[in-house]
């Protein structure tokens, strides 16, 4: 360790000698050029080169130990790990004082949970409430798809208060074993990963989630069918086949579905077509109904239709 006093150029020199006189016999005040001397003690001022204070001295010499400790910990990976476990410095202080985030206050989410909500807006046990940037959090809410309108306050000491205006779901919409909420329009707003969205209309396929209103209409058309119905499934995005829960696919047309569907009412409730053995039940062809059988009501049907021995008539 050197002295910053001449590290830094501040070294004492000595002064020049009197004439006659050794430097140590050099008056201690030195007269101002151009003053004359008064009655009294002489008015002296220090020369423009003194050193700085021994205080001066000593601060620069913390901050350089000091500034050598941050330097060392962010190169070795303290600094970042302290600040992973504790948070940002002014956070830090700022709960200390007593700002840090206490309570959060979300209403009007129905299909976002509030850890995803969370999450968005970024708070969390490290956050305080005076650096806690409201409005870019506003942002992130409003960008994500299933958010029409967001709102975020803060409360202090200790609060934040969110209100939230969701996007209406219309139907669920599969694709390539993706599957997603979608708007009326047919945008996705929302990944499905739960029941939340069961009961709305399910759609599977290329370009079904631009029609899904139309997909809703066949539902309404159905009537007392439409619990049964468990997806559309639209078929080369032209025409739409129902899956049924019981497994049948029933085969629509592409002009006119509707009154498809009136046929298959009829054919429900004066033969209870549904509940027979049948895969599927093809309505394509105006005019004309096309039951294709399982297995086993195959067999039955040929039983049945067999000729009796002796050759008469089944």
């Amino acid at each position: 360790m050197r002295s910053l006093s001449a590290q830094l150029g501040w070294a004492h020199e000595p002064r020049p000698a009197f004439a006659g006189l050794p430097v140590d016999a050099a008056p201690s005040k030195t007269l101002l050029r151009g003053e004359r001397r008064a009655h009294g003690p002489w008015r002296w001022r220090p020369p423009l080169d003194r050193p700085p204070s021994i205080a001066i001295e000593i601060s620069l010499t913390l901050a350089v130990v000091l500034g050598a400790a941050c330097a060392g910990a962010v190169r070795g990976g303290e600094f970042n790990g302290f600040i992973a476990e504790h948070g940002r410095i002014p956070d830090l202080i700022a709960r200390k004082l007593g700002f840090g985030v206490e309570v959060v206050t979300v209403s009007g989410a129905t299909h976002m949970s509030e850890t995803r909500i969370l999450s968005i807006v970024g708070i969390s046990a490290k956050n305080s409430l005076p650096f806690f940037d409201a409005t870019a959090a506003r942002a992130r809410l409003e960008a994500d798809p299933l958010v029409k309108q967001a709102s975020v306050r803060k409360l202090y000491p200790d609060a934040i208060v969110i209100d939230i205006v969701e996007r209406t779901p219309f139907g669920v919409w599969q694709k390539d074993g993706e599957v997603h909420a979608i708007a009326a329009d047919g945008a996705p707003i929302d990944e499905v990963r739960d029941d939340r969205y069961s009961d709305l209309p399910f759609v599977v396929g290329e370009g079904a989630n631009e029609r899904i209103r139309e997909f809703a209409r066949l539902l309404d058309a159905m009537a007392e069918l439409r619990p049964r119905v468990e997806a559309g499934v639209l078929v080369g995005e032209r025409r739409w086949n129902l899956r049924l829960k019981s497994g049948i696919d029933v085969k629509l047309p592409e002009a006119d579905p509707e009154a498809a569907i009136a046929t298959l009412l009829r054919l429900e409730r004066s033969s209870r077509i549904l509940e027979r053995d049948i895969l599927s039940v093809d309505l394509r062809v105006p005019d004309r109904v096309y039951a294709r059988l399982t297995e086993e009501g195959a067999a039955a049907w040929a039983g049945a239709h067999a000729p009796r021995k002796g050759g008469g008539a089944p």
